[in-house]
């Protein structure tokens, strides 16, 4: 009965930083498409053409 405890212990430790591996492979969330949107309007009052 120990030596299952003993193996028990390691496996679900491995087994719990493989999950969250899986959970963050599969996020979707991807910031790199929401912050950057193109210029604002104070960036085209600023670098308006003068005619």
């Amino acid at each position: 009965m120990l030596l299952i405890q003993l193996m028990h212990r390691p496996v679900m430790g491995l087994l719990i930083h493989w999950r969250r591996f899986v959970d963050l492979a599969r996020d979707p969330y991807r910031p790199e498409l929401h912050y950057m949107r193109g210029p604002g309007p104070k960036w085209r009052a600023k670098h308006q053409r003068i005619r």
